[in-house]
């Protein structure tokens, strides 16, 4: 039986991985994938490794996951090796129901997804730490460097498990075989923090600073992270947060689990006082919950018995859920795997032959691309957010080309349209030949200083919009409009005020590779009240505005 359910298992998660369309999420890392690097915008590599590597072995779907089903069942056995009870082969169907009824470890067994590796990593981590605790030396350092490596590879929540693992036992801090694990761990991430040097800290910069927020909500904030503790799992969730209550751990290895445990749900009900917190933010805790719970379901017939019966309830809902996300018709309810083949071909129709871009959308160019096969783009404005679309070179295969844009927001109708996933009409645009310059940098500085961008900026004054052509030809300026972007103090744009510089033989002047051009304009004698930030902009003919500036904030007196 040992074997058995996790063959069972491994055997249902290829099967659902081949037979279900896939997330736009997951299309979006497949697009990672397509561009082999140390780093992407939104995440470190790890997610696009694991479907490259799939990908060598298996086409479509079943490629994209076959990583992450194997990381599924890995993170199983290592939690199954971690529960220490001496009874636990005694209670094998027990422990399987308890594993298997856990809502993101069933979900994560074969989605691929930064937090698959994450999960799995995380399990890995606290066996091999388990291991140095029992006997540190060189051995054990180089596998707790690799992991810990491993998990910040897999996403930046990594640093969390590592952080609160320390912060149980931090006579670490005088450990010399704990500072070479750090030192492996630093050399074996190299590569990525590089990438992030090259890119400048773009990712941190994001996450930290750009990700979009909104004011405090009580609801969607706080009381939406506690709904995501219960999400967390399912119908065992009293019994769950009770066994954690009375954990007492009786040395380092409990006392790691459980810092981890209450670190992170504490780390994050705190910035649900300031943004709303994601289920799969949580998910590391269900590693070392899982291990708690196992051993105290051993030990406890009664919460035995109430774990198995919840944890079976689950497993009835988890399944059925499953044969949802292959079969539209087992719920009257959209979900994102329905549906993807259909509209990606209906576009495909009304294109005509003409390349594909979607506005303001990198799920649906990267949804397009994995089902036609044929290469789109997410054409981002300053409405909307930077992606991985925003710093690599997909721009360059649609530059005078013959595009069909696929519009987003209240926009008039056109004769080109089709219908998504969910049924909606989505209307379109052909440009004859596209010219997109979304990787000219921008921004603003004072006139008195044209060495350094500023980050602060004063209503009433003087100052100097800049632009850098990044490209390696010439652009035109004769096609470039100037514009500053307003946004509110969550950095949403609220409204663009277009410049007319005054520049030298506009009409065949252009901006070398390399070159940056500089001109003054006025900046308002106030800020309107709403107002908090602003961002350089620009834009081609019949194109939005782009995303060129950052955000830099304005000084109020």
């Amino acid at each position: 039986m040992l074997l058995i359910i996790p063959g069972a298992l491994l055997g249902l998660n290829l099967l659902q991985a081949g037979q279900t369309e896939l997330l736009f999420d997951e299309a979006y890392y497949w697009y990672y994938a397509q561009h082999p690097a140390w780093g992407y915008f939104d995440h470190p590599p790890m997610v696009a490794w694991m479907i490259t590597l799939g990908g060598l072995l298996f086409k479509a779907e079943l490629g994209t996951r076959l990583i992450a089903c194997l990381m599924g069942i890995g993170t199983l056995a290592l939690i199954w090796s971690m529960i220490g009870h001496p009874k636990k082969k005694e209670y094998i169907p027990q422990i399987s129901v308890w594993l298997l009824s856990i809502v993101l470890l069933h979900a994560y067994g074969f989605l691929s997804l930064p937090d698959t590796p994450l999960i799995f990593f995380t399990a890995l981590f606290l066996w091999v730490y388990r291991k140095f605790l029992d006997r540190p030396g060189g051995l054990t350092a180089l596998g707790l460097g690799l992991t810990m490596a491993a998990l910040m590879y897999s996403k930046y929540h990594g640093a969390l498990v590592i952080l609160f693992v320390l912060f149980s036992n931090l006579s670490l801090l005088k450990n010399r075989w704990a500072w070479l694990a750090l030192g492996i761990s630093l050399l074996a991430y190299a590569p990525h923090l590089n990438w992030l040097y090259q890119q400048d800290f773009i990712s941190v910069e994001y996450h930290l600073f750009e990700r979009p927020n909104q004011p405090y909500s009580f609801t969607k904030f706080t009381l939406g992270y506690l709904v995501n503790l219960l999400a967390l799992f399912g119908l065992t969730f009293p019994l769950v947060y009770w066994g954690l209550w009375r954990y007492k751990p009786a040395d380092q290895w409990g006392k790691a689990l459980r810092t981890l445990t209450w670190g992170i749900l504490i780390f994050f009900f705190i910035s649900s006082l300031q943004r709303r917190v994601q289920t799969q933010w949580l998910i590391a805790v269900c590693i070392p919950a899982a291990i708690i719970i196992g051993n105290q379901l051993l030990e406890n017939a009664t919460m035995r018995k109430w774990i198995v019966r919840a944890g079976i309830a689950n497993l009835l809902i988890l399944g059925y859920l499953r044969i949802w996300l292959v079969v539209p018709a087992a719920l009257p309810l959209y979900f994102e795997t329905h549906g993807n083949k259909n509209w990606v071909a209906e576009v495909d129709t009304v294109a005509d032959g003409a390349k594909v871009i979607f506005e303001n959308s990198y799920r649906q160019a990267a949804m397009y691309q994995f089902y036609s096969g044929n290469p789109s783009y997410s054409l981002n404005n300053a409405f909307y957010r930077k992606n991985q679309y925003s710093i690599d070179n997909s721009e360059a295969v649609f530059q005078g080309e013959r595009v069909f844009l696929s519009l987003t927001g209240p926009l008039p109708e056109t004769p080109f349209a089709y219908k998504n996933g969910k049924g909606d009409t989505k209307y379109g645009q052909f440009i004859e030949a596209l010219n997109s310059y979304r990787q000219l940098k921008a921004g603003v500085i004072h006139e008195r200083n044209t060495a350094s961008e500023i980050d602060g900026i004063k209503a009433g004054e003087i100052a100097r919009f800049w632009v850098l052509n990044t490209y390696d030809q010439p652009v035109s300026l004769g096609d470039l409009q100037f514009g500053i972007a307003y946004m509110d103090a969550y950095k949403k744009t609220e409204q663009i005020q277009p410049l007319k510089p005054v520049l030298p033989d506009a009409a065949g002047a252009q901006l070398q590779p390399g070159d940056t051009l500089y001109f003054g304009f006025s900046l308002p004698e106030q800020w309107a009240e709403d107002q908090a930030y602003l961002r350089a902009v620009l834009r081609q003919k019949e194109l939005p505005w782009g995303l060129n500036g950052d955000p830099q904030e304005l000084i109020r007196d």
